[in-house]
């Protein structure tokens, strides 16, 4: 779609969401309340607007969630100051836990990590499990700066990510696996 490879991403691309620099809506959910500064764009994703985006005129977004509430990626969004531990780390976890397909991009933030865990077609309660299970088992030996997507405690609309910047690392297959 852009020039970096996004294409197991599998991102939704039939909306966006474009963020505004003022509040669009306010939300409960869970007796919290949410201010939405992202706006629901009801048309296709186009090259030109992720070029904008690239460009820093604006800030796209994609859904994590789709109609049908199934989640093809679980994503790691990864805020802390140690990138290159943080990735080493997340990649024996995941790879240990039997995930062969991911990758890592950089988001706008310099340092900061988008990790996209390719699952495929999978019910968002198994999303929830999963990233429950990662988000522990990073923080057994790492301080907790990140957090999971989709993420069950915030509303469906909020679970978008911005579109990635850069490629950082990825992960294909199993040709590691003989080595073990």
């Amino acid at each position: 779609m852009y020039n970096i490879d996004t294409s197991l991403i599998k991102m939704l691309t039939d909306h966006y969401w474009i963020k505004r620099d003022k509040i669009v809506e306010k939300r409960t959910h869970n007796g919290r309340l949410f201010f939405d500064k992202y706006e629901k764009i009801n048309e296709k994703l186009t090259n030109q607007i992720i070029t904008q985006h690239l460009k820093g005129e604006i800030t796209v977004a994609h859904s994590l969630i789709n109609s049908r509430n199934k989640v093809e990626n679980i994503v790691i969004d990864y805020n802390g100051r140690n990138t290159e531990r943080f990735w080493h780390r997340a990649q024996l976890l995941l790879r240990e836990e039997g995930f062969i397909n991911f990758t890592a991009y950089e988001s706008k933030t310099p340092g900061h990590l988008h990790v996209y865990i390719h699952k495929g077609h999978t019910t968002i309660q198994e999303a929830y499990q999963i990233g429950k299970m990662i988000s522990a088992k990073l923080a057994q030996r790492l301080p907790r700066e990140w957090k999971i997507f989709p993420d069950p405690d915030i509303p469906q609309e909020f679970n978008i990510l911005a579109l990635p910047y850069k490629l950082y690392n990825k992960e294909r297959g199993a040709s590691w696996s003989k080595h073990m």
